[in-house]
């Protein structure tokens, strides 16, 4: 009788499997970009600068630099969002994770409650994954998606008082009124703005808190876009 084969423990790693294609990836770090800018200038026209009045004149246009700044990285990631918005509907089903997150499935649920249970700490391997796990596409939507949507609106109305045009057509003609006032909508916006960088930071623990200990890469897949499994796991 032969003796039975056994399979090595590299043979139950799962093959690498492209994830996220380019355009995706193009967007995450023009988008991460596009944040730091945002985020920056945003804080500097709350809490605006006040140099000397003397010297040149181009010495003293600063926060006029740092407004056009801000505008020109809004105008990027707000274009950027909608390329996004359209390559989920044409793009892999990875593509739509963050857009669309699959509530409606027991199946996704199931998964949910395996994420929560290896960030509590209550199992001691991480469920398998090949997109985004439903725990990060559900705060995603909130925390990202949703926190978008509200800044370019907020943001383009703020921007059509003084530049008019399509953004006062399409925008402060009825976001100021809705909020009560420009002041109001000033202070939503840069409250989201907050809101944002602490999905930022969240974000940014968790893929390199994943890439440690997870057993499978994050990190790398948004810069390649293969998925690829490091170790076993059930």
């Amino acid at each position: 009788m032969s003796a039975p084969v056994i399979a090595s423990p590299e043979a139950e790693v799962p093959a690498p499997v492209y994830v996220f294609e380019l355009p995706v990836r193009i967007w995450h770090w023009v988008n991460a970009a596009c944040i730091v800018v945002l985020a920056g200038t945003g804080f500097l026209i709350g809490h605006p600068l006040w140099p000397q009045l003397s010297g040149e004149p181009y010495n003293l246009f600063v926060m006029g630099w740092v407004r056009t700044i801000h505008f020109s990285a809004a105008y990027i990631f707000a274009v950027g969002f909608l390329v996004r918005l359209y390559w989920a509907f044409v793009g892999n089903k990875h593509a739509r994770e963050i857009f669309i997150p699959r509530v409606w499935s027991l199946h996704w649920w199931r998964d949910m409650g395996g994420m929560l249970a290896w960030y509590a700490l209550a199992r001691k391997t991480s469920p398998r994954e090949v997109g985004h796990n439903p725990l990060a596409q559900l705060v995603m939507f909130v925390m990202f998606v949703l926190a978008s949507v509200f800044q370019i609106v907020t943001g383009f109305a703020l921007y059509g008082e003084g530049a008019g045009g399509w953004s006062q057509a399409l925008f402060t003609s009825w976001v100021i009124p809705l909020f009560g006032g420009s002041m109001q909508v000033h202070t939503w916006h840069h409250l989201c703005m907050w809101y944002i960088v602490l999905f930022v930071i969240i974000h940014v623990y968790i893929a390199l808190r994943e890439n440690v200990l997870a057993g499978q890469t994050t990190v790398s897949t948004m810069i390649d876009g293969w998925r690829r499994y490091k170790d076993n796991r059930p």
